[in-house]
């Protein structure tokens, strides 16, 4: 089981990037971290999804702005076995970081 850094990413272009999944048998509670190394604003999107392309109902923030060198924070996220934490943004110079605990659940 993991603990500390689940995933990091510096995101691609409009791509949907799956920053971690959750192992079978485990459940995980997460933060998650999208920071804007840019002088100027992005958009990005955040999902909790049962795949790679999130469907409309897993988007948790979407087109959310983050300032210049500004970072978007969201703590608590528990996603049970086999979820995805999904990050997307509208350009380069962006990095995502998931970070929490895995517990067993057999």
């Amino acid at each position: 089981m993991a603990t500390g850094i689940l995933g990091t990413a510096d995101l691609a272009l409009t791509t949907n990037t799956a920053l971690y999944t959750v192992p079978a048998d485990t459940f995980t509670i997460a933060n998650l971290n999208v920071c804007n190394r840019n002088t100027t604003a992005v958009i990005v999107r955040v999902a909790l999804s049962a795949t790679d392309t999130p469907g409309n109902s897993e988007w948790i923030e979407y087109d959310v702005t983050i300032p210049a060198n500004g970072v978007l924070e969201r703590t608590g996220l528990a996603l049970d076995s086999t979820k995805n934490i999904v990050v997307y943004s509208d350009t380069t110079g962006v990095s995502a970081l998931a970070y929490g605990i895995e517990t067993s659940t057999v």
